[in-house]
């Protein structure tokens, strides 16, 4: 069996440009902080994937801290400052923050003290994209980064979090984007590595797959690659649609990413669908990879005025840029299969 994966905003496959610089990297023996040889080709490779980072995400001028992932990053950036946030916020950002900002039905959030907020840019289950206010104080960008037109010194904001694995780098591996000159107290301590915010031994292998993944992504997303992308999303919903009306779609009225769909059928729960999409060869998720797995009703949807039979029973599929149309068809044609028998029992 041929399987499918459609779940990219969870994780997307490693690029070949990640792959050979991490190969390439794991040939240098330096510690990035000795002053030898060896340690100044470590800190080079560091530094190269620095600027590559810095170029893709629009972010010349300001300071990029590599962490361990943007859950790191989330905790770096948010903890202790008495943010406000939304519930919409991925569980990394809700650890840190008063989620009590105002979320419409189609997932957009209202704050009226920007420099006291954290807003994401896209969501990861909904694919919803956020108008962002000038001044937040920080902007998870994990999700829209390589996917959508962003720069982090037109956006006017603070901080922004980013993660390899979300654009074709390797997991474990992410990091802060922090405006020149802006207060950021460490919370890993000891060497002073990272320019004081965050100490320990750089992941030069990751850090430099990070790089090259970013720069690639920006490559890619410059040539229009996500608008074929877009397209093949809208093809598979619209099949969907034709056939089972009763379908909602979440978002779908507003801006979304290009890849991503979050689909709902009340009281059809989402774990059920993913088990039996998986057995049928296609990796979807019922909400945030961080998330799924529990059995609840997807806080985001809950957050957006779902009841709980509805945002129990969405799904997530995200597509990318290896995704075909064939792929899509013969998913919406599997999907729609379960979906009738799931009629038939309910009827």
């Amino acid at each position: 069996m041929n399987r499918v994966y459609l779940d990219h905003n969870a994780t997307t496959p490693l690029r070949a440009e990640a792959r050979a610089a991490m190969i390439a990297a794991m040939d240098v023996a330096g510690n990035p902080s000795s002053v030898h040889a060896e340690g100044r080709t470590a800190k080079a490779l560091v530094e190269r994937a620095r600027a590559q980072v810095a170029s893709a995400f629009g972010a010349e001028g300001a300071d990029v801290i590599f962490v361990s992932g943007a859950t790191e990053a989330a905790a770096l950036a948010c903890a202790g400052r008495g943010l406000a946030g939304a519930d919409v916020e991925h569980d990394a950002v809700v650890a840190w923050i008063d989620p009590v900002l105002p979320v419409s039905r189609d997932g957009q959030v209202s704050s009226a003290d920007p420099g006291r907020s954290v807003l994401q840019a896209a969501n990861s289950e909904t694919g919803v994209v956020q108008a962002l206010p000038t001044g937040l104080a920080v902007v998870d960008a994990t999700q829209v980064f390589g996917k959508l037109p962003f720069a982090f010194n037109w956006a006017g904001c603070e901080m922004a979090l980013i993660s390899a694995h979300k654009l074709g780098g390797p997991k474990g591996i992410g990091a802060l984007v922090v405006r020149r000159g802006t207060d950021l107290a460490a919370q890993i301590r000891g060497g002073g590595q990272e320019m004081g915010r965050r100490s320990g031994t750089e992941n030069v292998i990751g850090i430099a797959g990070f790089g090259a993944a970013a720069e690639a992504a920006a490559r890619d997303l410059d040539a229009g690659a996500w608008d074929g992308v877009a397209e093949l999303r809208n093809i598979l919903e619209k099949t969907i649609e034709g056939s089972a009306d009763d379908t909602i779609f979440v978002g779908n009225k507003v801006q979304r990413l290009p890849n991503t769909c979050c689909l709902a059928v009340s009281g059809w729960k989402g774990e059920t669908q993913v088990m039996q999409m998986d057995l049928a060869g296609f990796a979807v998720s019922a909400g945030s990879a961080c998330s799924s797995g529990k059995v609840r009703a997807s806080r985001v949807l809950r957050a957006m005025g779902y009841d709980d039979a509805t945002a129990g029973g969405a799904i997530r599929f995200s597509l990318g840029l290896q995704t075909t149309e064939d792929d899509v068809r013969r998913f919406a044609e599997t999907w729609l299969r379960q979906y009738e028998k799931f009629r038939a029992r309910a009827a």
